[in-house]
């Protein structure tokens, strides 16, 4: 399968960054931006996994000239869309993103913060 896709297998062991150095970087971007995320709540990381995921994959890249998200579907991705209290008419789904709300508000803190 991989000789087909025109993939190279390397086989490695954990935490030896010079055999997947691509994988790696990745790794660290997305720890990176978790830590941003849930600097405050850090028990709360698993939690925005997808958030992080979706961050990643609308990011641009020099190399390919697009994001993951566009080189996989053809297309921009969508913006966020700012949710606001009690759109949602069940108490989980507005606890959740107004939740997630409050995450991206800190993480954009942090990463300003960083930046200055």
């Amino acid at each position: 399968m991989f000789r087909l896709q025109g993939v190279g297998l390397l086989a490695s062991t954990a935490y030896h960054p010079q055999t997947d150095g691509q994988s790696e970087a990745v790794n660290k971007c997305l720890e990176y931006y978790l830590r941003c995320m849930t600097g405050d709540k850090p028990t709360m990381w698993a939690k925005w996994v997808s958030l992080a995921e979706w961050w990643y994959n609308t990011t641009y890249y020099s190399s390919t000239r697009r994001t993951p998200f566009e080189a996989l579907f053809g297309f921009q991705p969508p913006l966020h869309i700012p949710y606001f209290p009690h759109d949602s008419t069940v108490a989980t789904v507005d606890a959740y993103m107004i939740n997630r709300e409050y995450m991206i508000k800190t993480l954009k803190y942090h990463i300003r913060r960083v930046q200055d």
